[in-house]
Parts: structure tokens; C-alpha cells; sequence
């Protein structure tokens, strides 16, 4: 019977089922664009053809970019204190409690200040989409975990806070954010 009619031909994209209607019967609407059929490439760039949530649509960085780079600031701000306390008459104690010789405030104040460029440079420049910051900051994240669990249990703050910082370094927003700067 094929013979007299021929082969039906290939069903039109409009005669396919659209997605699913929701539960019950409800139209629900997705927040994904519907993938393109056929093969053609994707303009939302993302893997399936969903898009990428941190593309170039997106208006700022993730808002874990955003807590890293205050917890960053923030740990740079102590680290500025800490040098400042070196240079007044509080310098010869904390001198003596983190080097065992009060005349080491020079080496204090130096430290304090290598220590606060490592926060500053990378919380300034991560909201700027540098991949080298992100990096950077894992780095400085790694050090400080080590530092601290080397001072427990009086590290446990500062324990907390490089966790912190590589754990929202890790995530995948802030990955596919950096991601989008590589391209």
C-alpha cells in the first residue's frame, strides 16, 4: 500500500510535541530557551544547548565573586591594621608574640604588607573578571588553611575564612564566570 502512496514525508517541526505541559495538565513556562533541532549550533553557548548563566548577558559577577572579594578586602584591611599596630608602641609586644624577638617589627611590618597586597590585588581585580585573580586567590586561600590549621585552635577564625574563600573559588558560577572571560 506504501507502493501507490509513497513514503509519508518527515514529520515538520510544528507537527512534534512541543515540551512538557507541567504537572497536571498546567502550562508551565521554563526559564530555558527550547533547544534548536537539527544541529545548529547553539547561541546561548552552554553544554545541551542550555545557556550559560554567567555569559555575556549576565549583568555583574556571581555573587559568590562577590562575598570572595569582600572577604579578601576585608582580610587585606587586618593585615593593613596589623602593620599599623607594628609601628606603634603595641610593635614590640606582637613582634614578641609572632617572632619571639621585639625588635623584629620591621620583619612585621613588611610581612603585613606582602600579606595585604596578596588579598587587595586579587579581591580588586576577581569583580574585573581576571582569571589570574581567581587563581591567585586560591593560592593565598591554600596558605592561609595551612597557616591557620598550623595556629589551631587559635586560627580557627582564619581557618574558617580561607575555606571560605576557596570553597567560593570552586564553585561552578564562579568557574563558568571566569570561563566566559577566556573566550
Amino acid at each position: 500500500m506504501s507502493d501507490q502512496y509513497g513514503d509519508p514525508p518527515p514529520p515538520r517541526d510544528e507537527d512534534r510535541p512541543g515540551p512538557y505541559g507541567g504537572v497536571f495538565g498546567q502550562s508551565g513556562s521554563s526559564a530555558l530557551p527550547p533547544v534548536p533541532r537539527g544541529g545548529a549550533p547553539s547561541p546561548y553557548g552552554g553544554s545541551f544547548g542550555r545557556p550559560n548563566p554567567y555569559s555575556q548577558l549576565h549583568s555583574g559577577p556571581p555573587k559568590q565573586v562577590t562575598i570572595a572579594s569582600v572577604i579578601a578586602l576585608a582580610l587585606g584591611v587586618l593585615s593593613v591594621l596589623l602593620g599599623l599596630f607594628a609601628l606603634t608602641s603595641a610593635g614590640a609586644p606582637i613582634a614578641k608574640m609572632l617572632t619571639g624577638d621585639e625588635n623584629a617589627r620591621g620583619v612585621i611590618l613588611v610581612a603585613a604588607l606582602l600579606s595585604s597586597a596578596a588579598y587587595f590585588l586579587p579581591a580588586i581585580f576577581l569583580r574585573n573578571q581576571r582569571p589570574w585573580a581567581r587563581t591567585m586567590l586560591i593560592v593565598v586561600a591554600a596558605f592561609g588553611i595551612a597557616g591557620s590549621v598550623s595556629a589551631l585552635p587559635g586560627g580557627l577564625l582564619g581557618l574558617a575564612l580561607h575555606v571560605a574563600l576557596l570553597v567560593l573559588m570552586l564553585q561552578t558560577p564562579t568557574k563558568l564566570w571566569f570561563a566566559e572571560a577566556r573566550r
